[in-house]
């Protein structure tokens, strides 16, 4: 991997590192330690997403009759536009833009920018959706976060009891979340809807807790592919699923309705509790 594929900026002892393919931010280091998860058999050849860290998901989350899973945003090399550090905060600017290529699977006009901005303590990220063209689109997004975990059958999330969720393991059945505090032994996909805005993660790496907090993000994607599923991906260790757990902001559940001129922004804070 050549270095010029990544940006890195730094705060104290803390950084967050970004590779161009996706904007895919690969590493949160916060007082050190890594607090974010990527496969060691994660493919770097600038045309599959990256298995790990925090893909962006546009303009659509899930399988796409236009165009691949989970939309271009992830498998397209975004331009950096600025980056600054200074004594309280550090930050990287990144954008995405429409193209002949992207044209040819979804027809708009459209600008994406990515707003990183590094504290000691936390990580903002924040996604705007701009319309530059005449007509209206609809879009899903989200914030693909894998958390790295010390033990995924110890660690919990906190704010999804009494949701509806849709399950696309029980092949996209609804149900209602009763558990206070959700924990992940199987093969789990599921997005809750109509989530807080906050959700503590328990026993991420180093026996620490992960405050999300997030805005215009109405639902969370919690996934894991436990023991089979990891054994069939091949970009995934077969068992990694041990020590990783996706808990991920975005607005999925149904579309948004961008009209010409108008722009979406939607935030995720990840700090230490």
């Amino acid at each position: 991997m050549s270095t010029q594929e990544y940006i890195t900026i730094h705060q104290g002892n803390s950084s967050v590192s970004v590779h161009l393919h996706g904007a895919t931010v690969t590493s949160w280091k916060c007082d050190g330690q890594e607090m974010l998860f990527v496969s060691k058999n994660a493919i770097y050849n600038n045309k599959k997403a990256i298995r790990g860290g925090i893909p962006v998901i546009f303009p659509n989350f899930g399988p796409w009759e236009l165009g691949p899973q989970h939309g271009f945003a992830r498998t397209s090399r975004w331009t950096l536009k600025e980056t600054n550090e200074n004594s309280d905060e550090s930050k990287a600017v990144f954008t995405l833009q429409d193209s002949e290529e992207t044209n040819k699977m979804w027809n708009y006009k459209f600008c994406v920018s990515y707003i990183l901005l590094l504290r000691k303590k936390e990580f903002e990220a924040r996604l705007q959706v701009e319309n530059i063209g005449s007509e209206e689109f609809k879009f899903t997004t989200l914030l693909h976060t894998y958390l790295s975990v010390s033990d995924v059958n110890k660690s919990t999330i906190s704010g999804l009891q009494g949701l509806q969720y849709i399950d696309k393991v029980c092949g996209g059945k609804t149900f209602t979340e009763d558990r206070e505090l959700v924990g992940v032994q199987e093969n789990y996909d599921r997005v809750y809807m109509s989530t807080p805005n906050t959700h503590v993660v328990t026993n991420s790496t180093g026996g620490r807790s992960i405050r999300i907090t997030k805005t215009n993000f109405p639902d969370t994607v919690v996934w894991n592919p436990w023991i089979e599923k990891a054994k069939g991906m091949s970009d995934f260790g077969d068992d990694e699923y041990l020590c990783m757990l996706c808990v991920e902001a975005g607005h999925v559940a149904s579309p948004l309705t961008l009209s010409a001129g108008g722009v979406f922004e939607g935030k995720q804070v990840l700090s230490i509790c």
